[in-house]
């Protein structure tokens, strides 16, 4: 398997809003409009990842000077700062059939690179709690429960201090 990690275009839409609703549940998946507004709006940190030039997967965030993510985030691309401080991040996506080959990770360290690249202070998520030791293993810190209701899950807020 030959994985090519790229920045996202607008020609992915279709794809990148498929694969979503593949890997979250409907009250938590981003829409086609949120994603268009997404790639418009914050290219720069939305990577896809490819085996053979399929898509497979991707990771997306915009940029804030806040140091949690708060729910009008992942709607509101207006609120995106592009010199910000945080780089955030609202999904880690791979399709099933890719799961647990490393891609995803792969995503995260690429991001991560590109936020130390870009200057950050650091990287920051909200996870569910049974994802709270995956994303310690990049170094991530839990920060205890977020406000963020997003979809109406139960959400940890995370930071990685670059």
């Amino acid at each position: 398997m030959n994985i090519k990690i790229r920045r996202v275009l607008i020609d992915d839409l279709d794809e990148v809003t498929k694969i979503e609703k593949i890997c979250f549940p409907e009250a938590e998946a981003a829409s086609r409009e949120s994603f268009e507004s997404r790639i418009k709006t914050f290219p720069d940190s939305f990577f896809v990842a490819e085996d053979d030039e399929k898509i497979i997967g991707f990771i997306n965030g915009c940029v804030t000077n806040e140091n949690t993510i708060y729910d009008e985030l992942y709607e509101n691309s207006s609120l995106h700062v592009k010199d910000g401080a945080y780089q955030t991040i609202f999904g880690l996506d791979v399709i099933p059939d890719y799961q647990r080959q490393g891609i995803a990770a792969q995503l995260m360290n690429h991001m991560i690179k590109y936020a130390k690249e870009s200057g950050k202070k650091g990287v920051i998520l909200t996870c569910k709690e049974k994802l709270i030791h995956y994303y310690s293993k990049f170094g991530y810190i839990n920060k205890g429960i977020s406000k963020s209701v997003h979809g109406g899950a139960t959400w940890y807020d995370m930071i990685l201090k670059l």
